[in-house]
């Protein structure tokens, strides 16, 4: 994860959720594995990070790109078995 991260980090700082998450499935992270958040918020302005998880058994890979900076960290499965709360998948 990390390493996509930064590829595409340094491409586009500001990626799209849906280039991002093409992006990871191509590198091999199954989709239904996949969650990633909002590149917009509802009014249509960027956000200020956007995040990607994969759920790996009881743990979720945890990504997040701000500003063109990279952070990636392991965090638990939630109880509903996802890796956000209220996902926009």
């Amino acid at each position: 994860m990390e390493s996509v991260l930064k590829t595409i980090a340094a491409a586009t700082p500001k990626p799209a959720q849906d280039a991002l998450r093409s992006q990871l499935v191509s590198a091999g992270i199954a989709d239904s594995a996949l969650e990633v958040s909002a590149s917009k918020t509802p009014t249509g302005l960027d956000v200020d990070a956007i995040e990607a998880a994969a759920r790996l058994d009881k743990d979720c890979v945890m990504g997040e790109i701000r500003d063109g900076q990279v952070s990636v960290s392991v965090l638990p499965v939630l109880a509903s078995g996802k890796c956000f709360v209220g996902d926009s998948r």
